[in-house]
């Protein structure tokens, strides 16, 4: 059944706090506040992945890089290894 107030009701879930609206580009607008209290700025690079039927999740790329950063030990690089990776560049 339809109401006659329907895209009313849709505007103005869209507007209470916290909440988004996904735009038929598959668009989101997150709100600024939530944005801050995760520690994400604009211009930050994330990662989104869904983590359950109805659940995503955003990740920084920079978390990312330094949870994964050194994790290969010297039986994968032997020491000096990317000096003399670098030496053939020259």
């Amino acid at each position: 059944m339809q109401y006659p107030f329907e895209p009313l009701l849709y505007r103005f879930s869209a507007m209470v706090k916290g909440m988004s609206v996904i735009s038929r580009k598959n668009q989101v607008t997150l709100p600024a506040d939530v944005l801050r209290a995760a520690g994400l700025a604009p211009g930050d690079d994330v990662r989104v992945q869904a983590v359950a039927p109805g659940r995503l999740e955003l990740v920084r790329a920079d978390d990312l890089v330094a949870r994964y950063a050194g994790i290969f030990d010297a039986r994968i690089y032997p020491q000096g290894y990317l000096d003399n990776l670098r030496r053939e560049w020259r």
